[in-house]
C-alpha cells in the first residue's frame, strides 16, 4: 500500500504486536482511538436536506491527543487563541535537551522526571533572565515537551519559545533587541546542574523506578558513575534566531505545540511486514531519507511517546501564565505601544470554524447545495 496512513498501520500490524509485548492502559487506550478514529465506532452525525433529502452521514474523530486524524482543529483553535497573548517584541526559540545516557531511566520514571525537564528548564530561565548581568527582568515563555526524534527514537527535549524582553521590578519594559541575551555556555551548565541536582535528590528519596535497562542503577555506585558522565558531558541547547512579526510567531507555535511523534505525510508505503517513512539525517544537514522498520516495531516506537495519563505538555511560565498575563500583558503592550492581536474564532460555533479554516460549509447539501438539517446524534455503528 503506497501513502498508508497510522490508522491503516494499526489495523495491519496492531494484533502481531500484542503477541510480542503488553502496552500500557495509556498506550491501549490511544491504539484502540486510533484503530476506531472516524470508523462509526464512535457514533454519527446524521444531517438530512431540507431541499432534496439527501442524507448525509459524518463519522465522528476518537479526539485523541495522540492519533494524527485529530489534531489539525485542536492546533488552528489553540494558535488562534494564543493570538491574544503575542506582543510586537522579538522571540526566540530554545530546544533544552539531556545526554542519551538519561534516556532509559526518563522513561521508567515518565511523570517525575518529564515534570523534572520543566522544572529545570524554568528554573534555568528565570534565575538567568531575572539576572541584571543579562536582562534583569520577568520574561514570559511558552515549553512544549517533545520525545521523540525524526526516527521515532526515544529523544526526551523541550521546546520553548521564549519572550525577547519583559517587565523589571519597577514594572518597566526591558529588551536587548534583536540579540539572544542569554549566553548559551551559562545556559547549559546552569540547565545540568539544576537537572542532575533534582535527579540526585529522587534518587536519594527512593522515589525513582527502574525497569529495564535502567535497573543497573539501582546500584549506588552505578547510579553515581552515570551522573559523572552526564556531568562530563555539554549540555548545548539550541538557540535560533528571532521571528519577523507577531504572525510569524504564531504559526511557529502551531509547529511545535499539537505535533505527535509522526504525522500521515511522512509514510511513504507499507507491506506485508515493513513500513517506509521520510526521517531527516542530520548528519546531512537535515536531508529527507526513506527509513523501513518492520510493521510491530513501527507502533511499538509510537506508543512509545505516548504521555502519561492527563500529562500537560504545554506549559505557561512568567508574564504569561495564567492566572495574570491578562494585566501583565496588558501592560507591556501599554509601555510598547503596540495593538492587541484579535482572535478571528472566538464565540464561534464549529460550522463557522470549519467554513474560515478550511472553506467547509457543513450546512451546505453536496448534492443541490440545499441546506441541511440540524444533525442528529446516533449511537456508535459498533463497538
Amino acid at each position: 500500500m503506497d501513502k498508508p496512513t497510522v490508522q491503516d498501520i494499526f489495523l495491519r500490524f496492531y494484533p502481531g504486536y500484542l503477541e510480542k509485548y503488553s502496552p500500557s492502559p495509556v498506550q491501549s487506550k490511544v491504539a484502540n482511538c486510533i484503530i476506531n478514529c472516524k470508523t462509526g465506532a464512535y457514533g454519527a452525525n446524521i444531517s438530512i436536506c431540507e431541499d432534496c433529502g439527501h442524507t448525509q452521514i459524518h463519522y465522528n474523530s476518537c479526539r485523541n491527543r495522540c492519533c494524527p486524524m485529530c489534531q489539525a482543529l485542536p492546533k488552528e483553535m489553540w494558535m488562534d487563541k494564543r493570538r491574544e497573548d503575542v506582543l510586537d517584541a522579538p522571540y526566540f526559540h530554545i530546544v533544552f535537551t539531556v545526554p542519551q545516557e538519561l534516556n532509559p531511566l526518563i522513561y521508567s520514571n515518565q511523570q517525575l522526571l518529564y515534570d523534572t525537564l520543566y522544572h529545570s528548564v524554568s528554573a534555568t530561565i528565570n534565575e538567568l533572565t531575572e539576572d541584571t548581568k543579562h536582562l534583569g527582568a520577568k520574561v514570559g515563555y511558552i515549553c512544549v515537551l517533545h520525545t521523540w526524534g525524526s526516527e521515532m527514537n526515544f529523544h526526551p527535549h523541550i521546546h520553548v519559545i521564549l519572550l525577547g524582553g519583559g517587565l523589571t521590578a519597577k514594572n518597566q519594559w526591558r529588551d536587548k533587541g534583536e540579540e539572544f541575551f542569554l549566553p548559551v555556555k551559562v545556559l547549559s551548565k546552569l540547565f545540568r546542574g539544576k537537572y542532575l541536582n533534582e535527579l540526585k535528590i529522587l534518587w536519594e528519596e527512593n522515589k525513582l523506578q527502574f525497569h529495564g535497562s535502567s535497573v543497573k542503577y539501582l546500584n549506588h555506585y552505578a547510579f553515581k558513575e552515570l551522573l559523572n558522565t552526564c556531568y562530563e558531558k555539554d549540555w548545548i541547547p539550541h538557540c535560533k534566531k528571532t521571528f519577523n512579526g507577531a504572525q510569524s510567531v504564531i504559526n511557529y507555535l502551531g509547529k511545535y505545540t499539537h505535533r505527535i511523534a509522526i504525522s500521515n505525510h511522512r509514510i511513504i508505503r507499507m507491506d506485508e511486514n515493513t513500513v517506509t517513512y521520510y526521517v531527516k539525517d542530520y548528519r546531512e544537514k537535515g536531508k529527507w531519507k526513506e527509513f523501513t522498520i518492520s510493521g510491530v516495531e513501527f507502533i511499538r516506537r509510537f506508543l512509545m511517546h505516548v504521555p502519561p495519563k492527563r500529562f500537560v505538555r504545554i506549559r505557561h511560565y512568567g508574564l504569561l501564565c495564567t492566572r495574570s498575563k491578562t494585566k501583565h500583558l496588558a501592560l507591556c503592550r501599554n509601555l510598547l505601544g503596540c495593538k492587541q492581536y484579535l482572535s478571528r474564532l472566538k464565540d464561534m460555533e464549529t460550522p463557522q470554524i470549519l467554513e474560515t479554516l478550511y472553506g467547509i460549509k457543513v450546512t451546505v447539501c453536496k448534492c443541490c447545495g440545499g441546506h441541511l438539517g440540524k444533525p442528529q446524534q446516533r449511537i456508535p455503528l459498533r463497538i
